[in-house]
């Protein structure tokens, strides 16, 4: 049986189709596609008329792609997460690409896009039994989850992604010293529920889920080996050194010189700013000092979800 599985993101929309045989997944097909839905309209809660022909333009092909490997409609499941849910087009949003692709979004909670990851995160293999605190950056939301392998103890969407927080904060490129110190003041307002949990739960070790993360590894991987990691290594120990050679070379340069850096990638060459300032800011705050990334989110959530 087939099965296909759209996370509508902020920024990205991705696509995975797998084929169940017994209790195991083949991935048939994988890709993540720019539609950058929040852009211009992320902070005033609603979706622009261009982001919605963005995202009818990356949906059609998605649909394609989905007829091309004979899934049927019936076995999409497609998630609206935080841009979505907060427009107040999103009606008309929804409506439109049902009319125009035939494939039907469920909006889900930041509750249960936290829950998604937790489960996605948990099935790349990236948690043990030390109480880990899983971050997920997207173009909306963030996600904190602290938990381990067996089970969550705390979670929350916070409405803090990067498309928000460049739109906020990003008024020059590269970004200012002082508008890291705002971002920085920011967060420690926001984050307020967050402080308050990790004092309770202690966690060692950040667990960073795709995204960003997989830029960072990237670029890693690129500056020590000269080539791109394995596709099928679903998790990495980012070391720490590492994660701040890339801050540096990222807070520190423009566009055009982000884009030159091993391993950068469009999709995310201008929201990794603010994204790298966020994982600093939890690194130093909490006093974390290891970093574990895995490829895997929401997407690969919804797909354990399915599998009980």
């Amino acid at each position: 049986m087939k099965q296909a599985i759209i996370d509508l993101g902020t920024n990205t929309f991705h696509l995975l189709i797998v084929e169940k045989s017994g209790s195991t997944y083949s991935t048939l097909f994988r890709e993540s596609q720019p539609a950058r839905i929040g852009q211009a309209g992320i902070n005033q809660g609603f979706i622009t008329e261009e982001g919605i022909g963005r995202a009818l333009g990356v949906l059609t092909f998605f649909r394609q792609v989905l007829d091309q490997y004979g899934v049927a409609l019936s076995q999409v499941i497609a998630t609206g997460t935080s841009a979505i849910r907060a427009a107040s087009n999103q009606r008309e949003f929804i409506d439109r690409v049902r009319q125009e692709t035939g494939i039907q979004i469920q909006v889900i909670s930041g509750e249960q896009e936290a829950e998604y990851i937790y489960k996605g995160v948990r099935a790349a293999g990236a948690l043990d039994n030390t109480t880990s605190l899983v971050v997920d950056i997207g173009g909306g939301s963030v996600e904190f989850i602290l938990g381990n392998q067996s089970r969550i103890f705390w979670k929350q969407s916070f409405e803090i992604g990067g498309q928000r927080l460049r739109e906020k904060f990003m008024t020059t490129d590269p970004i200012r010293s002082g508008s890291i110190n705002r971002l920085y003041d920011y967060f420690q307002e926001q984050l307020v529920p967050l402080a308050n949990a990790i004092h309770q739960y202690q966690p060692t070790v950040l667990v960073g889920s795709s995204g960003s993360f997989d830029t960072l590894v990237d670029m890693w991987c690129m500056h020590e080996q000269g080539h791109l990691p394995d596709p099928d290594q679903n998790t990495f120990m980012l070391p720490i050194a590492e994660f701040y050679r890339a801050y540096e070379l990222l807070i520190t340069r423009n566009h055009t010189e982000r884009m030159q850096i091993p391993g950068m990638i469009e999709l995310r060459v201008d929201m990794i700013v603010v994204a790298v300032c966020l994982i600093d800011y939890v690194l130093k705050t909490y006093g974390i000092s290891q970093i574990i990334t895995s490829t895997y989110s929401l997407k690969e959530g919804v797909l354990a979800s399915i599998d009980g």
